[in-house]
């Protein structure tokens, strides 16, 4: 028989059941602090005995047009995004910050173009966006353009009427360059993320080394060279390798071609952990001693420069409280704040085993 106790409990199901109103029940769920904590316990004792499990979802979007919801836009996919430590640990204190508050964290994974198809964020069921480490001209910017929502930048693009979280990345690669100067290097090599817009790997022409369509990069690659110019060096003899993807194996294979130039370069300048770990391998497997034959230095300071052969040399930035704010300040787009200023985080340079003076 079709009766309310076969059918699935609703919540006049259990506001009829408690002795209230729907709307108190709703309550319950969406303004807790609006009813006392005894009637609140009561209310959901009674749903959970009957099986209620809460407001329909799909249904509290449609009556409100708002899902509640934060996406969260990369630039590449999945795979190789959540191969990147500084990312995994960034975006787990966004999500725990989110969902501390009961929203839900939408990935939009992103392709050849530098970030997520435009049709994708059109369709996302959310209601503001959080993007990671975007080019400036990423089709998907425009996207959420259209759209008109909030929007919160994790390091890069720069863009106006955005909330913003970024690292001081000049003074970070400054400093790890100015430190190898001052030990005595002179001749060095740096392993760079993409400087091109097709997001290739290889060499890197003097003339585009300014021209990165990545705000990080030519911030990081702009530190390094203040401090290599400094002490007299010009950019433009500097070899630079740009990677196509922060990870290992693209940090291997740009150190071994960094390796094989004249001079061969003391000091290896990565502009990230992952890069700077696989040029320790590359240094290896070309017989070479590290810190004794070549230092190397990264930037990010995740758990693997920590424990590396040797324990690597890097620029530590706050992962955890970069993720934490980039999630409240996505809550305070969603209960209709502003924009703040942008918020720069400090880093530090943490010196470790791998780097020393050149040996003459």
């Amino acid at each position: 028989m079709d009766t309310e106790q076969t059918r699935r409990p609703t919540l006049d199901t259990v506001a009829r059941a408690v002795g209230v109103s729907r709307a108190t029940v709703s309550n319950a769920y969406n303004r807790p602090n609006q009813l006392s904590a005894t009637l609140r316990t009561r209310i959901l004792e009674v749903a959970d005995r009957l099986g209620y499990l809460g407001p329909d979802p799909v249904a509290r979007s449609l009556a409100t047009r708002k899902s509640a919801a934060v996406a969260f836009m990369l630039r590449s996919g999945l795979s190789s995004a959540f191969s990147d430590p500084a990312l995994t640990i960034m975006l787990d204190a966004l999500a725990a910050t989110v969902d501390g508050r009961d929203h839900a964290l939408v990935l939009l994974p992103g392709d050849e173009s530098g970030g997520p198809r435009p049709d994708s964020v059109a369709r996302a069921q959310a209601d503001v966006i959080v993007a990671y480490s975007l080019p400036d001209s990423a089709p998907a910017l425009t996207a959420v353009r259209q759209r008109r929502l909030p929007m919160v930048v994790v390091d890069q693009p720069a863009m106006g009427g955005t909330a913003r979280v970024e690292l001081d990345d000049f003074g970070g690669t400054q400093a790890a360059g100015r430190y190898l100067t001052e030990l005595g290097h002179r001749d060095f090599g740096v392993i760079s993320l993409t400087l091109r817009p097709d997001g290739r790997s290889g060499p890197a022409e003097p003339e585009r080394r300014t021209g990165s369509p990545f705000r990080v990069t030519r911030e990081r690659m702009s530190g390094y060279f203040d401090a290599l110019t400094a002490v007299g060096i010009a950019p433009e003899t500097v070899p630079v390798w740009e990677s196509a993807s922060s990870d290992r194996e693209h940090g291997r294979t740009a150190a071994r071609w960094l390796l094989q130039q004249s001079p061969r370069p003391t000091a290896l300048l990565c502009m990230s952990d992952e890069l700077a770990l696989g040029a320790l391998q590359a240094a290896r497997d070309a017989g070479l001693s590290v810190p004794a034959d070549v230092s190397v230095v990264g930037f990010d300071d995740t758990p693997p420069a920590g424990v590396a052969d040797p324990p690597l040399t890097t620029v530590r930035q706050p992962l955890v409280e970069k993720g934490r704010l980039a999630g409240e300040l996505a809550l305070t787009l969603l209960d209709g704040g502003r924009p703040s200023r942008p918020v720069r985080l400090d880093v530090e340079l943490v010196v470790r085993a791998s780097s020393a003076a050149p040996i003459r």
